[in-house]
């Protein structure tokens, strides 16, 4: 029994340490793809020179799963489960209270396996109250070990409006001590759809969905899917340096080597809202306004920001505050030069897809033609 203990404890503490030295490396090391981009370089707005609206009057608020949020923004899942983990969140929290919008937290293993970090997770709610949280769970978990309880019990835990599962085999591959653990977790994914009652989003952490994933997760009944494409932060760059420090050589070369894996964020966006008849949250090296502009013109309904938000947090609330408070005006003064005064009228506007992009879709068979006639 005292070894068992033993094993635990150290089990914890492994991921304690993970979790901040994920933090250290997304702060400190370039972990930005390299020799893939996100797509929307391809993706072209027509500019309108008579928009007939005032700038004044463009309104960026949306409903999505019904709340409503001031700008269709959502802070992606990053952190938790240490100290540091805390501060970041609780930055986050506070700013997306105020701006109403809303955020995830990162995965909440760590507290579920030791309740004394739950208020690492616990914080966001306390400091935001009214905004729209999602609680998050990691797919190999759930095929190896998470029972219905504890998701209820991780949703339960920041008060959640929705619950995410996140999907990572590309990073688990890479990391030296990943979980490469994916049979069967569709079925799970369809037995927690039923068994809690939040909607359930699932979503990618950076090597993007495809058409035929996006399919499988309709028929399993989530309520979202979150794409994370390609071309922003690389979780095999993470993992890389991760290998390095811990004298991994086999991990660091096949971070190397899958740097770049992934479908690019607007080709993977462009899929899935094509394929199935949920709404879609695009994320994955969105950078400004106008990348959240053109992901709501291809279909999107929100836009999902990592790691500059986390860059932002590290020096304080006021930081993030200012970092989305700049997204969302950007966002309003793109929607004006396309003459769109509001999110549902940018959904129509119309568009061109150009270059590499326009390529792979044509090549799976995806029409791109439509998003130029709209209007």
């Amino acid at each position: 029994m005292e070894r068992e203990s033993l094993g635990v404890r150290e089990r914890i503490s492994q991921v304690e340490n993970r979790k901040n030295e994920h933090i250290r490396i997304c702060l400190n090391r370039d972990v930005e793809a390299k020799n893939v981009r996100t797509g929307f370089e391809d993706i072209f707005l027509i500019h309108k020179a008579l928009p007939e609206i005032n700038l004044r009057d463009v309104k960026t608020d949306t409903i999505f799963l019904n709340h409503r949020f001031s700008a269709p923004i959502i802070v992606e899942g990053m952190t938790g489960g240490t100290e540091r983990a805390m501060e970041i969140n609780a930055a986050i929290a506070q700013a997306v209270e105020e701006l109403e919008l809303g955020m995830g937290v990162g995965s909440q293993r760590a507290a579920l396996e030791n309740p004394s970090l739950e208020r690492t997770y616990r914080i966001v709610r306390e400091k935001a109250p009214n905004a729209f949280i999602i609680s998050n769970v990691g797919g190999p978990q759930i095929a190896m070990e998470y029972n219905i309880e504890a998701i209820i019990r991780a949703v339960e835990m920041v008060e959640a409006d929705a619950l995410a599962i996140h999907l990572n085999p590309l990073q688990e591959a890479v990391q030296p001590e990943g979980e490469t653990v994916y049979a069967g977790i569709i079925d799970k994914i369809g037995r927690i759809v039923d068994g809690v009652n939040v909607p359930v989003i699932v979503k990618e952490t950076g090597a993007g969905i495809s058409a035929e994933v996006a399919r499988m997760l309709e028929a399993a009944g989530v309520a979202c899917i979150d794409v994370a494409g390609a071309g922003g932060t690389s979780w095999a760059a993470v993992e890389y340096y991760r290998a390095i420090e811990h004298g991994d050589d086999y991990g660091r070369d096949l971070g190397l080597m899958l740097w770049d894996w992934g479908i690019p964020t607007a080709v993977s966006l462009v899929e899935v809202v094509q394929s199935v008849k949920l709404p879609v949250i695009a994320s994955g090296g969105l950078r400004t306004g106008l990348d959240i502009a053109k992901s709501i013109a291809l279909g999107a309904s929100m836009a999902g920001i990592a790691r500059p938000i986390l860059i932002s947090a590290s020096r304080g609330y006021g930081e993030v505050k200012r970092a989305l408070s700049t997204l969302i005006n950007q966002l309003r003064n793109v929607m004006f030069l396309v003459g769109a005064d509001s999110i549902e009228r940018l959904k129509r506007t119309p568009l061109v897809i150009l270059g590499r992009t326009a390529e792979w879709l044509r090549m799976r068979g995806f029409s791109i033609e439509a998003y130029a006639r709209r209007g």
